[in-house]
């Protein structure tokens, strides 16, 4: 399947509308992909190994999405056959006070990945032009007072892209999926969550209140989208209704990335070949 279907390209205006959130007549059936997602899965391995010992490039991949969307399964499923080693995840959840006394991006700046590594974001700075602006708590932030009558939507855009200009310029690769969940496909899994007691504490009054904003939600993701979407930092729109659809989608986005890397593992030279032989027989000797 083309990963390109997915991809909110850059300059385009985003409507969500024109991107589906589940496919009725499906290309691949459940088990087909999920043989796919485990295929995806044993690659990632390889390359994963492959990109540590390259040590040039990190990867950072972003995950945003409505409540109930399936954030923390995709990344258990796609992500659980690599290494834990050279992988690290981080929740973004209501900002401490020592995190707003610093720029918005700080907090997630100190979580990026090393070179060699995976970083992944389950939900990041882009809460800062989501939750922020549907809820207008710019009021609240310590801002001085000039930036809060600006234009300050269209200038984080900016810093966003500039930001992430920087890191892709220093080899670190940004990837960010936004799992693209209906409004009745979220009801339906909260009411699982409801039905079911190893469910239940996943759901908060909070998550209705949020629902209420489902519009200004739809509309600050678009903006989002649509202004920071780039060569190098690209969005996919990904169909979450369907999760086994939606996990495949985003697993071959990463080998896709990977593999475009052109990553090797180091080359020895003739003296340190001729050293593995000599530490061999004396291995052998002992």
């Amino acid at each position: 399947m083309d990963i390109n279907e997915f991809l909110a390209s850059e300059g385009r205006n985003i409507i969500l509308s024109d991107f589906p959130t589940d496919y009725p007549d499906k290309p691949y059936k459940k088990k087909e992909a999920q043989k796919i997602l485990k295929e995806n899965v044993e690659k990632m391995a390889v390359l994963q190994d492959k990109l540590y010992a390259h040590n040039k490039y990190g990867i950072l991949i972003i995950f945003q999405a409505m409540d109930a969307a399936g954030k923390d399964s995709a990344i258990k499923h796609v992500m659980s056959g690599v290494n834990p080693q050279g992988t690290q995840v981080y929740s973004f959840k209501q900002p401490s006070s020592e995190e707003l006394d610093h720029d918005y991006l700080w907090r997630t700046s100190n979580s990026l990945p090393e070179r060699g590594r995976i970083g992944i974001f389950n939900r990041s700075y882009y809460e800062e032009v989501l939750v922020v602006k549907v809820h207008d708590l710019i009021q609240k932030q310590q801002l001085p007072d000039e930036m809060k009558y600006s234009d300050i939507w269209g200038m984080r855009y900016r810093q966003i892209r500039d930001f992430e200009s920087y890191l892709a310029e220093n080899g670190i690769i940004p990837i960010k999926f936004f799992l693209h969940v209906s409004k009745e496909e979220q009801k339906r899994r909260f009411i699982r969550r409801l039905e079911t007691p190893s469910k239940n504490w996943k759901f908060s009054a909070g998550d209705l209140k949020e629902r209420e904003h489902w519009d200004e939600y739809q509309n600050a993701y678009e903006m989002a989208i649509s202004a920071t979407s780039t060569a190098h930092a690209p969005w996919y729109v990904v169909p979450a209704d369907t999760k086994w659809f939606a996990r495949m989608i985003i697993s071959n986005v990463i080998i896709q990335t990977l593999e475009n890397l052109k990553m090797e593992y180091p080359s020895l030279s003739n003296e340190q070949l001729k050293n593995l032989d000599k530490y061999k027989k004396e291995l052998q000797g002992e």
